[in-house]
């Protein structure tokens, strides 16, 4: 397929800035923003009869002028199915040091750490065109924090030794107190990052640190929704994929068999290998939830349709044509024309359906984005 044919106009009003959440006005003029995860706007497309389905329905089975919500998931699965998730946990990636001498303010985006004793991470910095090979960049925080530009890996990705004599564990909880959650560009360009946003841009399962983006899709999953699927008899498995930024670079070349993704670090346990092969042998349905999780376990699943061990790195890109192996249900977001988590859906629920679910969400004033609402894909 053809970069532009899933390009379409995203109005600047219906990319979501915050979680679902509610706004109250104090008496001093003060907003308070109240957050519900599992209240976003829930579409449902059934993939066999092509049909899209948009609102809940009354006593007589009759749609009412009420769109879906996410809890309305519930009314779609059965006692012994089987839903696997991303548990990567989000650190706070993004800080902002000073360059020695000039004291302009960088940018600096932790990506991953090279090496633990010599205090050495993988970053990108902006403006790059500042930052060359000796600079130092300070940090303002309760101790000295500096840190040294060693290497240039790309055009803004740089190598940086922090200089911070004190036991790992100190060092690292002095370098995240220093940083913010890391959302996408297309939001802090709009408003600041929040002390609240550290808790909403992280899944409430997130178990293994390493993710600079949060698999978006399972910020939807609340204590209470969990709860009540588990009370029906649902089951979870739980699979590891460190989410980077990959996955909002853009795409330059129209021929899609031409793009190469960046590669995320996923690691499948033999625990969830069993919960989704023993849920599948049984004829009970398997969804993936979110793009992270649908890609690794296409990288992980045999040639048998069971999911297999893997510990490593994936740089599996989707798009139309393609059949999942695994997962015959998924959940995702709506996401920005062009994007890889797009094209990613248009191969689960089929080009032409997932196409006519965008427009149908653009129409109905559905939110796109990590933050955004939310997209079911059944079997049926």
């Amino acid at each position: 397929m053809k970069l532009s044919q899933f390009k379409f106009k995203l109005p600047e009003d219906q990319v979501a800035l915050y979680p679902p959440h509610r706004v109250f006005e104090n008496e001093d003029g003060t907003v308070e923003r109240v957050y519900n995860r599992d209240q976003c706007k829930l579409m449902v497309l059934h993939r066999k009869s092509q049909t899209i389905e948009l609102y809940k329905k009354d006593a007589e089975g009759k749609d009412t002028q009420d769109i879906k919500t996410f809890r309305d998931i519930m009314d779609y699965f059965d006692e012994g199915d089987t839903f696997v998730f991303n548990d990567t946990k989000v650190f706070p990636a993004r800080l902002f040091g000073t360059k020695e001498k000039t004291d302009a303010q960088i940018e600096v985006f932790l990506l991953r750490e090279l090496n633990e004793e010599l205090r050495l991470w993988d970053v990108l910095v902006e403006p790059a065109r500042k930052i060359r090979i000796g600079n130092k960049l300070f940090f303002d925080g309760e101790g000295p924090m500096v840190a040294e530009v060693i290497d240039n890996t790309t055009s803004r990705g740089r190598t940086l030794r922090f200089l911070y004599d004190c036991p790992h564990d100190e060092f690292k909880k002095e370098l995240y107190a220093l940083g913010s959650a890391p959302l996408p560009r297309y939001i802090v360009d709009k408003r600041p990052a929040t002390a609240d946003d550290m808790e909403q841009f992280q899944t409430i399962f997130a178990k293994n640190e390493g993710a600079v983006t949060a698999p978006a899709t399972g910020l939807h999953f609340s204590r209470e929704l969990m709860k009540l699927m588990e009370i029906r008899g649902l089951n979870f498995a739980y699979i590891t994929v460190h989410c980077g930024l990959g996955c909002f670079d853009p795409i330059e070349v129209e021929d899609l068999t031409k793009h190469k993704m960046n590669s995320e670090q996923m690691h499948v346990s033999a625990e969830a290998c069993q919960i989704v092969n023993d849920a599948k042998q049984t004829g009970h349905r398997i969804c993936a939830v979110g793009i992270s999780t649908a890609r690794a376990t296409e990288t992980a699943v045999g040639t048998d349709g069971l999911l297999k061990e893997f510990d490593g790195w994936t740089n599996k890109f989707i798009f139309p044509p393609y059949d999942y192996g695994l997962a015959d249900s998924l959940i995702t977001n709506f996401y920005h024309p062009e994007s890889t988590m797009m094209m990613a859906t248009a191969a689960f629920g089929g080009y032409d359906l997932v196409i006519e679910a965008y427009k149908l969400a653009l129409k109905n004033g559905f939110m796109f984005g990590c933050y955004g609402d939310a997209m079911l894909i059944v079997n049926d």
